[in-house]
């Protein structure tokens, strides 16, 4: 038996399922492909996560592509960050290649130009489903982790949720939070140390800021309702094709913190509301992160904790997380110890650091006969790549270098007038476009507020009038005093006995006599 029948039987006897599989090409000994020796993932093992990794141009894009139409051909929905805005050309055929046809002719495989079923999504005011969630469904201790606030402050934001949760004021946006943050330490300071102790507005101050910072990176449109039902993402058509949901994320490569953010509220939220699965032998939802990088770079302990937590986790709820990245090394290495699949596509060793990386993911691949696994990862062309999954019982098929069957639709994006017909057909885009603003904390206390500042406003007056119906009170009061000492001085000279000789008629009559007759 020759080298090459012998590595063809390896394949083959390493990819023999009894479940459904996703065929993702044909092996490559010696730079020579070997027709139908196929490599092949198993449905079953899709939850037990992966990477897709190489060097920009290699054709992870493509890989994504091929592994999104397979798995909703199998029924299996499918979720997408698109992050360079390429994938959008799923909802359309190929219109084929003279190039594709020659490669599908070296792989074995036919190749049938289709379209898939696809829903297109944006965090921002792209065209697409409107994506949101409120800030109560986060909750306290996911809100404190996204924006990494020290213990304190944490204990703070747990307080405000609390005294929301007593006084029944719905958070939804982020002015509903900075509304009652504000609340804590001016209007309600004295209420809140009454019944919660008292609120420092240094610390409130620094949560503030936190909240700013992500409203400048478009938190303010995540952040709301209608709130995402995580439901929607597991439709299938009905003729049994998974829906292949992609999220428009073009605007917010420089906006990690926003990505970082509905990530985890996203995981977050699946993880909730899904059952536990078990062995059911297909995936209820995968989910592929283009330019993972952009989670893991800008991400604080908390955070990166918390995603590891989640991707150990969510495994049994029947989701499968797939990272796509230029360079293995961008995934922390708890995550990467987790993921099942690795379609490593090629490497540039351009530097003494590009050579010593290329070894130590290497390191990450079963070891084999047939390959020095460093070197291939060099001489990999476009479209190829060294391939390792797990079998159906949880161990590593065979390491095989791949040449990559072609997506079987469009490999470009879609029309504006094709974006409007997918749009206008999307029963998603009437349940969640319609923005939301219905009365929640931030119109609750600003009335509160107003009502106490009119009750406030209201004793005042009626204060000021009690004060003024006193002073008139007082004022008449005197007067009638001042009227009553007048009137007895009157009354009492009048009663005085000289005056009564002298004011006499009597005495009159003489005086006027007397006057009479000195005249005379």
């Amino acid at each position: 038996m020759t080298r090459q029948e012998q590595f063809f039987n390896d394949i083959k006897k390493g990819n023999t399922f009894k479940g459904d599989f996703i065929t993702l090409g044909s092996a490559i000994l010696d730079e020579e492909t070997i027709k139908e020796a196929f490599v092949k993932v198993p449905l079953k093992t899709m939850n037990r996560h992966g990477l897709i990794a190489g060097a920009t141009g290699t054709g992870k894009t493509k890989t994504l592509q091929v592994l999104a139409e397979n798995l909703s051909d199998q029924g299996v929905p499918v979720l997408l960050m698109d992050i360079k805005g390429d994938l959008s050309g799923l909802a359309q055929p190929s219109p084929g290649h003279p190039k594709i046809d020659e490669r599908h002719e070296k792989i074995g495989l036919p190749f049938n130009p289709k379209s898939f079923p696809v829903e297109i999504m944006s965090l921002s005011d792209q065209d697409g489903v409107r994506l949101r969630a409120t800030v109560s469904e986060f909750g306290p201790v996911l809100i404190s982790r996204i924006l990494d606030v020290s213990e304190t402050q944490a204990g703070i934001i747990s307080v405000i949720f609390k005294y929301c949760d007593d006084n029944k004021l719905p958070l939804l946006d982020l002015k509903d939070f900075k509304k009652i943050l504000q609340y804590a330490t001016k209007e309600g300071k004295k209420e809140f140390e009454e019944a919660y102790g008292r609120i420092s507005t240094a610390s409130t101050g620094a949560i503030l800021r936190r909240i700013v910072e992500l409203e400048q990176q478009g938190g303010d449109l995540f952040f709301g309702e209608k709130s995402f039902d995580v439901e929607d993402l597991v439709r299938t058509t009905r003729d049994g094709k998974g829906y292949i949901n992609i999220i428009r994320l073009t605007d917010i490569q420089d906006k990690p913190k926003l990505f970082s953010t509905f990530m985890l509220s996203l995981l977050a939220e699946i993880y909730e509301t899904f059952p536990e699965q078990g062995d059911s032998g297909r995936p209820e939802l995968i989910m592929f992160i283009d330019e993972a990088h952009l989670i893991f770079n800008e991400a604080s302990k908390a955070l990166l904790n918390q995603i590891e937590s989640i991707v150990k986790l969510i495994r049994s709820k029947g989701i499968g997380l797939y990272f796509v990245t230029q360079n293995p090394t961008d995934v922390p290495e708890a995550v990467l110890s987790q993921l099942g699949l690795k379609v490593q596509h090629a490497l540039r060793a351009f530097t003494a650091k590009d050579r010593k990386a290329i070894k130590l993911t290497a390191q990450n691949y079963p070891d084999t006969e047939y390959y020095d696994t460093a070197e291939v990862l060099t001489s990999l062309g476009i479209g190829e790549a060294l391939v390792s999954a797990l079998d159906e019982k949880g161990r590593p098929t065979p390491l095989a270098a791949t040449m990559m069957r072609a997506p079987m639709s469009r490999m470009d994006i879609l029309t504006q007038k094709e974006l409007n017909a997918l749009l206008d057909d999307s029963k998603l885009v009437l349940k969640y476009n319609d923005e939301v603003d219905r009365e929640s904390a931030y119109e609750m206390l600003n009335e509160k507020i107003k009502k106490a500042e009119e009750l406030k406003a209201k004793e005042a007056k009626s204060l000021a009038e009690q004060e003024a119906r006193l002073k008139a009170e007082e004022k008449k009061a005197k007067e009638r005093e001042y009227s009553r000492k007048s009137t007895s001085r009157r009354r009492s000279t009048r009663m005085n006995p000289v005056v009564k000789v002298l004011t006499s008629a009597t005495f009159i009559r003489a005086v006027f006599g007397i006057l009479k007759k000195v005249v005379k």
